[in-house]
């Protein structure tokens, strides 16, 4: 493998520079200056104006996204199309992978529901976890992952960016070097997940899906607690941190890493089997 210049680094830089202030500026300009002047002019109340933030935030972060790549890397943004079967699996593979997870730890008694709440207050956690998922993805995977693997190749870019996306989680409760380690784990995962699909909105729905499946067994999310008030069962969970997760959440669990592990495994080898002349 050989190693890239500094001209090389240096150009990464600069394109990273430019990426990442192409995706906040865009976010800034709409919470800063647009979203003040719709709810002054529509008369929004509070439930309206979070809709419109969180929505305007990922159509401003995504425009933002694709002027960069049109604009500076000249070429049409193909990990933004549309690909309705993609985004459905994605999904659905989100849901199903981190519910083996929770549901295990159900069954062994380590996790307990002890009352259901309903639904109420559940499509706004739902809406802010569906932007924040994407939005990350954005940046990690579609900035942060694409540049470094231009300077760096796959491997090493999908390394780091992956350990730079953990530490990004460290001020999060619960966090300690156990947790970067699954997070880094995790973070390979989606970026293995976008290297197979080449597409945003597919890692995006699976990182979102994956979220909101934690989120909707009332056990801690990434070491939030704001949201287990409103989540539609309200659980404990009792046991070793090791298997339980503990304060940070079920990302942290040993089932977590084994299933993760497995399913990078089985992606690199499709993968490579479908790239294969």
């Amino acid at each position: 493998m050989t190693m890239p210049s500094r001209k090389d680094l240096l150009a990464a830089l600069v394109r990273l520079v430019l990426a990442l202030a192409a995706f906040s500026l865009s976010v800034l300009l709409y919470r800063s200056l647009l979203l003040p002047a719709l709810t002054a002019l529509l008369h929004l109340d509070e439930p309206a104006i979070a809709v419109f933030r969180r929505s305007g935030i990922l159509l401003f972060a995504v425009l933002g996204y694709w002027l960069y790549v049109r604009l500076h890397e000249k070429r049409a943004a193909t990990e933004l199309r549309i690909v309705p079967l993609g985004m459905a699996l994605g999904a659905l593979s989100g849901t199903v992978l981190i519910s083996i997870t929770t549901l295990s730890l159900f069954a062994l008694g380590n996790y307990e529901v002890v009352a259901v709440r309903g639904f109420q207050g559940v499509p706004a956690i739902a809406g802010a976890i569906l932007v924040a998922a994407i939005l990350e993805e954005i940046m990690f995977r579609g900035i942060v992952f694409r540049t470094l693997e231009g300077a760096l190749g796959t491997v090493p870019a999908l390394l780091l960016q992956s350990l730079v996306f953990a530490i990004m989680h460290s001020s999060n409760a619960g966090a300690d070097l156990v947790m970067v380690l699954a997070l880094t784990l995790i973070g390979a995962f989606w970026t293995c997940i976008f290297i197979a699909s080449r597409n945003l909105w597919v890692v995006g729905l699976h990182h979102a899906a994956w979220n909101f499946a934690i989120f909707a067994t009332g056990i801690p999310l990434s070491g939030i607690e704001d949201w287990r008030a409103k989540a539609p069962l309200e659980s404990v969970y009792h046991g070793p941190v090791w298997l339980t997760g503990g304060e940070f959440g079920p990302e942290t669990s040993i089932i977590t890493a084994l299933v993760v592990l497995a399913s990078i495994v089985v992606l690199v080898r499709w993968t490579r089997k479908r790239s294969a002349p």
